[in-house]
């Protein structure tokens, strides 16, 4: 089918980037449709309903230092929407909990001796002072932390969230990655040292509706269930073909992971620029998501420092947005970064709460099963570029490889990694680029 209505640019993913990008093209005036795949908008920021409340189906928050969010939230008038709140943050080692949201918690961090806890304090202090990030790009996370805080801190305190995280390629990830991680964290801090995070009520996927009802007052489409399956480039236009049909437009904006993208052009492109797109290694995630009776903790994130546990981490949203909010519910979610080729990825829901649950219960002994009021399983396969030493060099450009086409995707954020606020930056910086270009042209 070949509709009659032929929108000025394609943006293909409706998550935030798309959303962002869609966002800026619209206020200039420009026909936009954009296509999501799945049957809600927000890509890794989509919801469920927990008791008539939209939760994120994977845990989100932003820092108070995500400037682009927040910019973009004070553009919507949303700004009301926005809850800030100090988290207590805390490790799981040896069978012991600690408590580590305040320098003072640090220097109180028994497993480590005292010397190393100094140490430790002055490592996020030597990362955040570093200004030039591309020195950082011939080392490993592993090499750079190691000589910042010696083996016993890494030992104790980076190695394990560093395999939590990325599993059997933690080896490889790159000291920029670290660092910006160190730096992000160390900027959303409150006057006492207590880390201080913001969320958005009902959810990530609030927002990205918001963006999606001005983008269609504007004049632009977002369509759902519309799978574009190829890209072809014909005369100076573009042909998309989709589950919902087959559109001829000007330009395409495609904010897929970047093996998708090769997957929409493979029947024209090149063989070495096809290549490329697949270059990037990226991780899948499972995240079992469970409704309690009763709190397990008074933590809000709990980073698992036991190479035993199966998961990065337990994430006690309700320390962080109120039970009341869901029906008096305690929400926690345990994630899991994997290769998809992970039996756990093949799991049904059942089958990761069967998995889950033991490990869970030796941490928290007082675990009852039928405290779980509801458990839900989702999963990404294009969840977190692994990004390596001299990352910047196997990056693809933004310009796809014939003109009208451009790439805007979470493996093209660099130095800093994939999130909410990034997408939502680099969105909006292309869309201008795209609008001032088409401006021009006209």
């Amino acid at each position: 089918m070949t509709l009659n209505t032929q929108p000025h640019v394609a943006i293909i993913g409706g998550g935030f980037t798309g959303l962002a990008a869609a966002y800026e093209l619209t206020k200039q005036g420009i026909q936009v449709s954009v296509h999501e795949s799945e049957a809600e908008i927000g890509g890794l920021a989509s919801a469920f309903d927990v008791q008539g409340e939209k939760l994120d189906r994977f845990y989100h928050h932003w820092f108070t230092n995500d400037q682009h969010v927040m910019q973009l939230i004070d553009e919507l008038g949303l700004k009301e929407n926005v809850s800030i709140n100090a988290t207590n943050t805390g490790v799981y080692y040896a069978n012991n909990f600690f408590k580590l949201s305040t320098p003072w918690d640090l220097l109180n961090f028994t497993p480590l001796p005292f010397l190393d806890r100094i140490r430790l304090g002055l490592l996020a202090l030597r990362a955040r002072r570093v200004k030039n990030w591309q020195e950082l790009e011939d080392k490993t996370a592993a090499e750079w932390l190691k000589e910042l805080g010696g083996e016993n801190v890494y030992r104790i305190v980076w190695e394990p969230l560093l395999k939590g995280k990325f599993g059997p390629v933690a080896e490889e990830i790159s000291a920029v990655w670290f660092w910006n991680k160190l730096k992000l964290r160390g900027g959303s801090r409150g006057k006492g040292g207590e880390e201080r995070l913001a969320y958005f009520k009902g959810g990530f996927v609030a927002l990205a509706e918001a963006l999606a009802v001005n983008i269609q007052a504007q004049g632009g489409l977002v369509s759902t269930r519309s799978k574009v399956s190829a890209i072809h480039p014909v005369a100076k236009q573009w042909q998309i073909t989709s589950s919902s049909g087959t559109y001829t437009v000007d330009h395409v904006l495609v904010t897929t992971a970047l093996p998708l993208v090769a997957d929409m052009i493979q029947g024209w492109a090149d063989s070495d620029y096809l290549a490329s797109l697949r270059r990037i290694n990226y991780l899948a995630n499972v995240c079992l998501v469970l409704e309690l009776k009763h709190l397990l903790s008074n933590t809000y994130w709990l980073n698992v420092n036991d190479p035993s546990f199966p998961f990065v981490g337990v994430i006690e949203h309700t320390n962080f947005e109120r039970p009341e909010t869901y029906a008096g519910r305690h929400i926690v979610y345990l994630s899991k970064y994997l290769p998809h080729t992970d039996a756990l990825y093949q799991m049904t829901a059942d089958e990761v709460l069967d998995y889950a649950l033991p490990y869970l219960q030796k941490m928290f002994p007082a675990l009852q099963r039928d405290w779980i009021l509801a458990h839900h399983v989702w999963k990404a396969r294009w969840s977190q570029p692994v990004v390596e030493k001299n990352y910047s060099q196997i990056i693809p450009s933004h310009e796809g490889p014939v003109p009208g086409l451009y790439l805007c995707s979470m493996a093209q954020i660099y130095p800093e990694d994939r999130g909410t606020n990034y997408a939502i930056r680099e969105g909006r910086s292309i869309g201008k680029r795209l609008a001032t270009k088409i401006i021009i042209q006209k």
